[in-house]
């Protein structure tokens, strides 16, 4: 039998210290660590190796994390797991760093552990889907409005069968929404749904997503059709959702 290959993690900071230090102590705990300084070794590193996940700095010379980040997200890309990695003072980076598709965030100065803990959820999530979402998996479509969410490509469906780009991120609130309709989720189940932590005080990550999808869907956050914002509360799908073989069947 032969052992799985380790994770590998490529780390993407222009201070050495960092990465050596980061590199280090992840290499000790199992993972395969590649570092790189600034956007021309990252594009080199995944150009020529497989990646399983991105430690990105949002201040990077040249072309920054930010810029980075969007490349990797573009229509095409493969899809990478990113964590960011961000200055406590860079809240309105963090805010696009995640708006434009990055897993996780990460506020310097931070421990090692920690950052080993984020490798390990971020990697589990874009595994696996939570418990919560397995016992709907024999569901191969879920029908709502003008829209199919295809369950096993993970695609979401336009009226007119056009694939419209989920990330993944976006794919496990939409499917957690579409699972739990007419039942209004709060930000910290989100979260823990779609995320496996919980909550800090300052977290905007969930209200960032549903923004997110409700672009996808076409869905003002005033008069929404699909997703509503109940306050002080969370949101709630408010369409109906039906699954594919309920679907043929109301058509025949």
């Amino acid at each position: 039998m032969t052992t799985p290959a380790p994770d590998h993690i490529l780390i993407v900071d222009d201070d050495a210290g960092i990465r050596e230090l980061a590199a280090e102590y992840l290499q000790r705990q199992g993972l395969q660590v590649s570092v790189a300084a600034d956007g021309r070794q990252m594009r080199e590193v995944l150009a020529t190796q497989r990646i399983d996940l991105l430690v990105l700095d949002l201040m990077l010379p040249g072309t920054d994390g930010i810029a980075l980040c969007r490349e990797l997200r573009s229509p095409g890309a493969p899809p990478l797991p990113i964590i960011m990695l961000t200055a406590r003072s860079d809240e309105a980076d963090r805010i696009l760093g995640l708006e434009l598709g990055a897993d996780d965030y990460l506020t310097k100065p931070f421990a090692a552990r920690e950052l080993l803990a984020r490798i390990h959820a971020v990697l589990r999530r874009t595994r696996m889907l939570p418990p919560n979402l397995a016992k709907a998996e024999p569901a191969r479509h879920l029908t709502f409005g003008d829209w199919r969410l295809d369950t096993t490509a993970r695609h979401l469906l336009d009226a007119t069968g056009a694939v419209v780009a989920l990330s993944g991120a976006e794919y496990r609130l939409l499917r957690v929404l579409l699972d739990h309709p007419q039942r209004i989720l709060t930000r910290d189940q989100l979260l823990q749904l779609t995320q496996g932590r919980d909550a800090d005080v300052f977290d905007r990550s969930i209200d960032l997503l549903v923004s997110r999808v409700r672009q996808r869907l076409g869905d003002g956050a005033r008069g929404s059709r699909y997703i509503k914002t109940v306050r002080n509360e969370g949101y709630v799908f408010c369409a109906d959702v039906q699954t594919a073989a309920a679907a043929a069947g109301a058509a025949q």
